[in-house]
């Protein structure tokens, strides 16, 4: 009877030891709103002559992420309004446990932009803080995504060209509207 009792207890053990064990950490999903296929409507902050004479270009773009092993992949792809590219990004994320944030790699081939930058999840919000170089210069960015729903979000991006002494704000923008739950 105490050998049944103990070999019991025994099994009991390890399952109750992986009860208690934490579960993943819920900011490893922070980008999984991000899953699919997204219409985008750009904007861009534009100032001095030309944009008085010709005033905002118009812009949109389509958004792809892909859920991968080891993290997510995404491309996006802005144009004008003839179809004209104006920038085609791919962007690697990758979450850090120990961190608690994601790791996001970036390279533009169109424009000859390569970015690093660090999300994290703030008040239902994502906050991505980074810099691209593109030759020599190098511009600070913050980004922000938010609106989040189902169907759509907001994307803002605020940048520094003086190292982070001054900010252009709501640099690059737009609205997010999903096409397919599924990135084709």
């Amino acid at each position: 009877m105490r050998r049944r009792l103990f070999a019991a207890l025994l099994l009991l053990l390890p399952l109750g030891a992986l009860a208690q064990a934490p579960g993943p950490d819920p900011a490893a999903n922070g980008f999984d709103f991000l899953l699919g296929a997204w219409r985008l409507d750009v904007h861009v902050k534009v100032s001095g002559l030309a944009a008085l004479i010709h005033g905002a270009p118009k812009l949109s773009g389509t958004l792809t992420v892909r859920r991968k092993p080891d993290g997510m992949e995404d491309e996006l792809v802005v144009v004008d309004a003839s179809g004209n590219p104006r920038s085609t990004s791919r962007s690697r994320r990758v979450y850090d446990a120990t961190g608690a944030r994601w790791n996001i790699t970036s390279t533009d081939a169109y424009d000859a932009r390569q970015g690093s930058a660090q999300g994290r999840q703030e008040a239902g919000e994502m906050h991505v803080d980074g810099s691209y170089t593109r030759g020599s210069d190098t511009t600070l960015t913050r980004s922000r995504y938010f609106a989040i729903k189902a169907e759509s979000f907001r994307f803002t991006q605020d940048r520094s060209y003086d190292n982070g002494a001054t900010w252009d704000e709501g640099v690059f923008a737009y609205d997010a509207t999903r096409t397919a739950a599924v990135a084709p």
